[in-house]
């Protein structure tokens, strides 16, 4: 063992807490890595993922000056120290890596980098192997054995970040696909919005990266977009598909379709920050627009993002 004393129950939450607090892949690749250097007091770390369909470890994210550069790198599940852990499922600490069998030169050579000592430790979950976590060259001395239990509970950890990183992506497509599958069958009521939906959405996504909105932002701006008229479900047909002018009525009817859009989103709690666009991209900077005639940036940016859009694609 080096002298230095291990890491307290304490620290090691904080190490934890680098990737775990978020649901971000790239939070969480680049949090474990970090977490990975300090918790083993190494120089560099490194995460390598499995690629379920080739077969084939490669670099997702690694520290030091040289670790973009092996990100180019691939290895078969039967090459270097990372391979064997993969293959195996279990740690290793490897205190001459140079004169290791299993040493993949490659990386060092790719990456300008002598990897002197290693540990390494499967990142899996529920039998399945997601990667493999590294941690480089220990500043005090080399790795011991005794080291694998702190770091292969830390590549524990990781492998529940990612799973759960894994899980909401699934959500969150899904549930991007049901929006867009809601937004489909409101085009199949109106010929009007065949395509007007998905250019909506096209063009509020390419204001908002002008405005440079943050990533939380577009994507609620880009669900705004898909979701701005559904609640044109509310709208009679015969009102809807009319060719030519709406008299009076038709025409209540129809500037009624934002606030049948909040009720209906109303219904789903996780969709609440969709609705002041949906609410209010009928609005007009100079106060003549619905339903409430709200005047310049009384109107939500991400309304005012979208009725732009909209004008856009009924003008072209």
């Amino acid at each position: 063992m080096t002298n230095s004393a291990p890491p307290s129950p304490d620290a090691i939450l904080q190490l934890t807490a680098l990737f775990t607090s978020s649901l971000d892949p790239r939070v969480i690749r680049h949090g474990a890595i970090e977490a990975a250097a300090k918790l083993m007091k190494a120089d560099a770390g490194s995460l390598l993922l499995a690629d379920e369909v080739t077969e084939e470890l490669y670099f997702e994210v690694a520290t030091g000056a040289q670790g973009e550069k092996l990100k180019v790198i691939r290895l078969r599940m039967d090459e270097g120290i990372a391979g064997w852990v993969a293959r195996t499922g279990q740690g290793v600490v490897v205190a001459d890596v140079p004169n290791d069998p299993r040493f993949f030169a490659v990386a060092d050579y790719v990456s300008d980098y002598h990897t002197d000592n290693m540990i390494a430790a499967p990142v899996r979950i529920k039998g399945k192997t997601l990667g493999v976590l590294q941690a480089l060259n220990r500043r005090s001395g080399p790795f011991v054995e005794a080291d694998l239990v702190l770091f292969q509970a830390l590549a524990n950890q990781v492998a529940v970040a990612i799973e759960n990183a894994n899980l909401f992506q699934q959500l969150r497509d899904t549930f991007n696909e049901v929006t867009l599958a809601f937004a489909s069958a409101l085009e199949k009521r109106d010929a009007y919005t065949g395509g007007h939906t998905a250019r909506v959405r096209r063009t509020s996504i390419a204001i908002g990266r002008q405005l440079g909105l943050a990533a939380e932002e577009m994507e609620w701006l880009s669900l705004s977009s898909v979701m701005h008229d559904i609640g044109k479900i509310g709208v009679p047909d015969r009102i809807l598909q009319k060719q030519g002018r709406l008299d009076p009525d038709e025409l209540a009817a129809m500037c009624a379709h934002p606030q049948h859009g909040v009720e209906i989103l109303e219904l789903i709690h996780p969709l609440g920050k969709l609705l002041p666009a949906v609410r209010s991209h009928h609005e007009r900077f100079d106060g003549h627009g619905y339903p409430e005639q709200l005047v310049g940036e009384e109107i939500p940016l991400a309304a005012r993002i979208i009725a732009v859009a909209d004008a856009f694609d009924a003008m072209t």
